[in-house]
């Protein structure tokens, strides 16, 4: 089997590529692992709690134990299935803030930042506003990704954007636009009731040309010779093989697993490499190291009236959500119930937001399990930037084997100011008149814990990761040591091998991954293309007047 390009993984990145060489002419061929996304757990955004707990979907990998939070093992699902975590995540779509992408650039990742971004983030969505406003003129129309807001129409919903602006905070009807500060609708990658993951975005087009193929089959090294890319070795059930590329080999296989390949293949540290046996081909140190997340506490509050998600959450009303879904495509099955969020700043002097929220109508976790009091609702709050630094690395040099991953939550002191602030923060937005109606005893943290030793011991005991890791191969200038890709997402050290996913961010942005994820496999494609970039946009984001003497 051979191919103009191989890309390694069908998840949000590799199905923009696919979707985009195969465009353009060029065969490709899309290696993946995982399987079929066929099936009601994946496509209907209203169970979005089950793809990411079921192996069928998901690497099923976890951390190491962190010792900062109680020696905890903490989950980190990444998609085994076509479209990757775009089909098991929560279907949130956050561009980022402009500034995330200047800082990139002023890292190294020339070319990266929010102007030359912009038009990409534009060419790949359509968006729908729901009739809620928004920037027009800062969004796409004609993009393989459907962009759409919820119904909105769950009192508690409109609740926690009032109670915002009640507590001084400044409204916004699309933070994906010219202002991301503020509360407003959320948005999600849902298209008439129905999970628009990069796989029915792009990958299933791209697969009806007839340039464009997908391998299943794990793959297991790059193949390498005279230090360039060949191919790639893949195991399906007994038999290796060797796929090979005519121009070029892409990783495009999570921040987890496309570290872990470059390793395999003789890229990385050269030390570790020795240690299981492999071959040095380009000693990079930067590979696996900067790994990043968004962490998150669920402030959680009992509601004195029945007006929460918790009427469902019984078998009954489980089968009637299910039911309605599969014959209609439409009721609480047809969302995320992501609806609203809020993006602010923690204090003064911190120029742009670097706090998110994510609300929620009921009690309840990832996992499906809900709060005891029944029914109640939820601010799901973190800060955006932590400065603490984890990484992943070889387990052995099995490909089969795990990563391993070592994020090193809430190593600075700073980490733990930011969420003691954000809990603050959330109960103050949380006694606001709009919530009086409802609001009940809060849950989690609960209302004995008030001093910072109360208030740590909770974050290290309930902290759970936004599962949005990157940053393992990150992008910068062919002279930076610590550079794993150049801002074309060439492999520094070696030829005709490039990387493009979340595993390229210099630094985490602002929000949650998949839109920039996708946002890379869009912009990477022209490089790849040896196209000349689109012409950069030079829109200019709201930035609050006052940012530098006051914190609303």
């Amino acid at each position: 089997m051979e191919a103009d390009f191989v890309i390694v993984g069908a998840g949000s990145a590799g199905c923009a590529m696919a979707y985009r060489l195969s465009e353009a002419g060029s065969s490709v061929l899309v290696i993946e692992h995982g399987g079929s996304d066929a099936g009601p757990f994946i496509q209907m955004p209203g169970a979005l709690s089950f793809p990411m707990n079921m192996p069928r979907y998901d690497w099923g990998y976890k951390t190491e134990p962190e010792p900062h939070l109680g020696n905890r093992r903490m989950a980190t699902p990444r998609g085994k299935v076509i479209g990757g975590s775009s089909s098991i995540n929560g279907m949130v779509y956050v561009r980022g803030h402009a500034r995330d992408f200047d800082t990139w650039a002023d890292m190294g990742a020339t070319g990266w930042g929010f102007a030359d971004v912009l038009p990409y983030y534009k060419r790949m969505e359509t968006w729908h506003d729901g009739g809620h406003g928004g920037d027009p003129a800062w969004r796409g129309t004609n993009g393989p990704l459907h962009v759409s807001r919820g119904r909105r129409d769950n009192p508690l919903v409109q609740a926690f954007v009032q109670a915002g602006v009640q507590a001084g905070y400044p409204a916004t009807d699309d933070y994906n636009g010219a202002q991301q500060e503020g509360f407003g609708p959320m948005e999600a990658t849902i298209y008439k009731g129905r999970r628009w993951s990069a796989a029915n975005a792009y990958l299933k087009p791209a697969l009806k040309r007839k340039n464009c193929d997908i391998v299943r089959a794990l793959a297991c090294r790059v193949v390498i010779e005279e230090g360039r890319a060949v191919g790639v070795e893949v195991q399906r059930g007994a038999t290796r093989q060797i796929v090979r590329a005519r121009r070029e080999v892409i990783l495009a296989a999570s921040s987890m697993n496309s570290p872990k390949l470059l390793m395999l293949s003789g890229i990385g540290p050269g030390a570790h490499l020795a240690e299981h046996g492999i071959d040095v081909l380009a000693d990079r140190p930067g590979v696996g190291a900067n790994l990043q997340d968004h962490l998150e506490l669920y402030v959680q509050m009992a509601a004195t009236q029945p007006v929460s998600l918790f009427r469902y959450w019984n078998l009954w009303g489980k089968a009637y959500v299910g039911a309605r879904w599969l014959s209609t495509g439409t009721g609480p099955g047809a969302s995320n119930q992501f609806e609203s969020a809020a993006f602010i700043r923690s204090r003064a002097g911190i120029a742009y937001p670097d706090i998110q929220y994510h609300f929620l109508p009921i009690a309840v976790r990832y996992d499906g399990q809900t709060a005891a009091e029944g029914h109640g609702f939820q601010a799901h709050v973190g800060p955006m930037r932590s400065t603490s630094r984890g990484s992943v690395s070889l387990r052995s040099a099995d490909p089969a084997a795990a990563p391993v991953i070592r994020f090193n939550y809430m190593s600075q002191a700073q980490d733990w100011a930011d969420f003691r602030t954000c809990i603050r923060l959330t109960r103050e937005i949380f006694g606001q008149p709009a919530f009086g109606p409802y609001v009940g005893h809060e849950i989690q943290p609960g209302a004995q814990a008030q001093t910072d030793d109360e208030l740590n011991d909770v974050i290290r005991d309930h902290v759970e990761s936004a599962y949005h890791p990157c940053g393992t191969a990150r992008m910068g200038r062919a002279d930076d040591p610590g550079a794993v890709v150049d801002p074309h997402c060439r492999v520094i050290g070696v030829d005709r091998l490039r990387l493009a996913d979340s595993s390229i961010f210099p630094q985490i942005t602002n929000g949650n991954l998949n839109a920039p994820s996708i946002m890379v496999g869009e912009k990477a494609s022209d490089h790849i293309l040896g196209r000349t970039p689109l012409a950069a946009d030079d829109a200019t984001p709201w930035m609050h007047p006052n940012w530098e003497i006051t914190q609303r």
